[in-house]
């Protein structure tokens, strides 16, 4: 909201109060200013003058030679090239001297002609020319007959005015008109505040207006009260000097008397108003109601409109002619020929003119005004202003008697506030005539109840005011926020810390980015063919529906992150990126519910994707694409991190959407046994031919069960300070035996003395017989207080050898 300091003037004094000042004030008071803005953008010496004569240039075509007299005494001579100088006109004349925005005035001659100063455009005196007529817009600026003669254009022009620009929050509608502006301005700097009294100025001749009109609303739910007058005899001509000043001020193009009005009590009172033709109204009537579905109106924009059920409009006996609080119509624009006017004002529903004008993309001041919801008790003072106004500046004839339906006023709230409960929100020690006088800076009607209570009268301009909170937030607002007293903080304080997940979850992210992992966050919501892909980890469970989702991509939670991260993967491949490392933690989410009576599963998720080639070719060293054992030593390091290593078992295994001989499902071995985790491996090759993607490994572990058998803190051995001692051991057994199942049977049997134990070599064929495979283990110890001896190693390692013997029925490889 544009709020012209010299406009302000005219309701509260601001003397003494430079527009910067006022606006600190006003900005400390709760309404942030976001600027202040001169309309002067450095004019001076320029002056009204009449164009006495024009002649061609002797030398130059499109220059002319004018005789202006500027009230300096003598005539000027000044040369001038628009094209719409005429004599007879009153312009800006810059004399010798004058400056304009990068431009000083001097004596010149221009092809040998002397010009004694300059003829101005409004654009070359800083006028923004858009918010004029378009025959204003080019060439020199005409002033209206009759204007003064020598007079300083700023005044004529109101540049020596200032604008506040006002950043209202959508709570502070009161102050999106000029009326309202006043009233908080006169409340800061504690002045009294003058407002126009139509009522007292309004001359109304003998004939009934509803004689010539009538109105009807068919749902006071979407328009509580509709008024208007007749008024007859209006001349549209341009409207006084003084109005389009304010209103170009105010960022609003003039058109002509009638609407510029309206335009400008909008702006005063904050209550948008709209003038129709009378004589275009079939019947005479006008009535509130809802669109016919398919209905059309042509706008004032020359838009056709094809209007919904839901959209509220303004209707003659035959037509809909206007959208209510919107935009008007077409077939019933006052024009030039226009004599009689029914002037409207009334209180539609915030919520039906917002969508509306959402829905067809018409924005408009009226609109904004109704959405935010005008005050109920401007719409009569609003009318009869407007009709007093037309009547004394479009020579309008006003007819007797305000036609109307709906309610006629809004009623006052009356809160009661305690002064104990004030003090004790705002930390101060403020007495009652204290609180008693502020309310009255606010215009807002008091008087006691019972000791300690204040009973307040709420205008209704203050619609964002319902709770006695409200009220103390005035007082506080007004009283000076630098003036409430500070009060220390009491109460025990705690160090703000991560929690325990919260830790892990960021050294994991830390951990896979710099092993060369990227971190990605897909979508929570996917397809439901996608919950279905990967099933490992919804036990039975279902993906949970949305009630209302976007679309049908995007109408169930995940049920797993591979769908997601395959869905970059693929991205980037088309993209020809397809050497990828990506990893996401995030939650999936599972139900038994049909329909959902209570909270979904949630569970925290690790996803990785592996694909393309790990290290880049070059001269000398090929492309080494990924693998299983890739994937599955990247979370072997997240095992190990974490301190996990030796309760976590992989085991082969054809999981659903995996590849059936080279993929595999983890466990974790806890107290209560062993539980699955998740499972990785390389995608099933149709899946892979379906996203085409190459060759690509993912993996999925419930994070869970690692928060809650990792400790917090991460603990760090010392240092050996005694040698190790390594034996190797090769045994044969079945193919189909694991080599994760040797090494836990070691690491379970091994005692303090194995420290470490690890695969290094397996084979197959040969002079092994079918069926078997060997396998090469090689197995470090060493004890923390001595050096090892033989026999303190050779009774372990012989006690391994013999437990792989009884329980795979493995064989020394000789």
């Amino acid at each position: 909201m544009k709020v012209s300091t010299g406009w302000l003037a005219d309701y509260t004094s601001i003397e003494g109060v430079t527009a910067e000042k006022l606006a600190e004030k006003i900005t400390a008071a709760g309404i942030e200013i976001d600027g202040v803005e001169r309309r002067n953008k450095g004019i001076s010496g320029i002056v009204t003058g009449y164009v006495k004569s024009k002649e061609k240039h002797p030398d130059a075509d499109k220059l002319n030679v004018c005789i202006v007299d500027a009230g300096q005494g003598e005539d000027l001579q000044i040369v001038c090239g628009a094209k719409n100088v005429a004599a007879g006109q009153t312009v800006p004349v810059a004399l010798v001297g004058a400056k304009l925005p990068g431009l000083d005035i001097k004596k010149a001659k221009l092809r040998g002609v002397l010009s004694q100063g300059m003829i101005c455009s409004a654009k070359e005196l800083g006028l923004n020319d858009k918010l004029l007529p378009k025959e204003q817009q080019e060439g020199i600026l005409v002033l209206p007959e009759g204007t003064e003669i020598g007079q300083d254009i700023s005044k004529l022009l109101g540049l020596d005015d200032e604008i506040l620009e006002f950043d209202l929050t959508p709570n502070r509608s009161d102050c999106l008109s000029m009326i309202g502006a006043a009233y908080e301005v006169s409340a800061i700097l504690g002045r009294d505040i003058k407002l126009p009294d139509p009522a007292s100025e309004m001359i109304e001749i003998s004939g009934a207006a509803a004689q010539s009109v009538s109105v009807k609303i068919e749902n006071e739910e979407h328009c509580s009260h509709y008024a208007v007058r007749y008024i007859s005899g209006v001349k549209p001509a341009a409207s006084p000097l003084w109005i389009q000043n304010r209103l170009m001020a105010a960022g609003i193009r003039p058109i002509n008397n009638i609407v510029d009005i309206t335009n400008y009590v909008m702006l005063e009172y904050g209550q948008p108003l709209h003038a129709f033709d009378a004589d275009k109204i079939e019947g005479g009537e006008l009535g509130v109601r809802l669109a016919h579905e398919g209905e059309v109106l042509i706008t004032l924009d020359g838009q056709e409109r094809k209007l919904e059920s839901h959209m509220l409009v303004i209707a003659d006996g035959a037509k809909a002619v206007a959208l209510a609080g919107v935009m008007g119509g077409q077939d019933t624009e006052v024009t030039a020929e226009t004599v009689n006017l029914v002037l409207e004002s009334a209180k539609f529903d915030g919520g039906t003119v917002r969508k509306t004008s959402r829905q067809l993309g018409l924005r408009s001041e009226a609109s904004l005004r109704f959405e935010k919801e005008v005050d109920p008790n401007a719409v009569i003072p609003a009318l009869n202003r407007a009709a007093v106004l037309i009547a004394r500046y479009a020579g309008g004839s006003v007819h007797e008697g305000i036609v109307q339906a709906g309610t006629v006023a809004g009623e006052e709230k009356v809160l009661t506030l305690s002064l104990e409960k004030l003090n004790r929100y705002l930390g101060t020690d403020l007495s009652l005539l204290e609180v008693k006088t502020l309310f009255a800076r606010l215009h807002f009607k008091c008087g006691d109840t019972t000791q300690g209570l204040i009973e307040v009268q709420v205008p209704t301009r203050r619609g964002d005011i319902s709770y006695d909170v409200d009220l103390i937030e005035e007082i506080a607002r007004l009283y000076g926020y630098d003036n409430i007293p500070t009060t220390l903080i009491e109460g025990v304080t705690t160090p703000g810390a991560l929690t325990h997940k919260q830790s892990l979850r960021r050294e994991l992210r830390r951990l896979l980015s710099h092993g060369g992992y990227q971190e990605v966050m897909g979508y929570s919501f996917i397809q439901p063919e996608q919950s279905k892909m990967f099933p490992e980890l919804s036990e039975g469970s279902q993906a949970v529906k949305l009630a209302m989702p976007m679309s049908e991509e995007r109408s169930v939670l995940r049920t797993s992150l591979l769908p997601q991260l395959l869905d970059i993967a693929s991205y980037n491949t088309n993209r020809r990126q397809s050497d990828l490392a990506l990893f996401e933690i995030g939650n999936v989410f599972f139900t038994d519910e049909e329909q959902l009576t209570r909270q979904p599963r949630e569970l925290p998720v690790l996803g990785l994707l592996l694909s393309g080639s790990l290290t880049v070719k070059q001269w000398n060293v090929s492309a080494q694409p990924a693998d299983f054992f890739d994937l599955k030593g990247a979370l072997e390091s997240v095992f190990a991190y974490l301190g996990l290593t030796d309760r976590i078992i992989y085991e082969g295994d054809s999981p659903e959407g995996y590849h059936p001989g080279r993929s595999a499902s983890v466990y974790f071995v806890g107290d209560e046994g062993r539980v699955k985790i998740g499972t990785m491996g390389q995608l099933h090759p149709e899946l892979q031919r379906e996203l085409d993607l190459v060759d690509t490994y993912v993996a999925e572990i419930l994070l869970q069960p690692l928060y809650d058998n990792t400790q917090s803190r991460l603990q760090y051995n010392e240092l050996p300070r005694f040698p190790g001692m390594e034996r190797d051991i090769a045994v044969v057994v079945d193919s189909t035996v694991p080599a994760g199942n040797l090494l836990a049977s070691i690491r379970a049997n091994g005692g303090t003395l194995l420290q470490s134990v690890q695969v290094f070599d397996v084979y197959t064929g040969g002079k092994l017989e079918s069926g078997k495979k060997s396998i090469a283990i090689s197995l470090l110890y060493r004890h923390g207080e001595h050096t090892l001896t033989d026999e303190e190693v050779g009774e372990v390692h012989d006690k391994l050898l013999s437990v792989l013997q009884q329980t795979f029925g493995a064989e020394l490889r000789k």
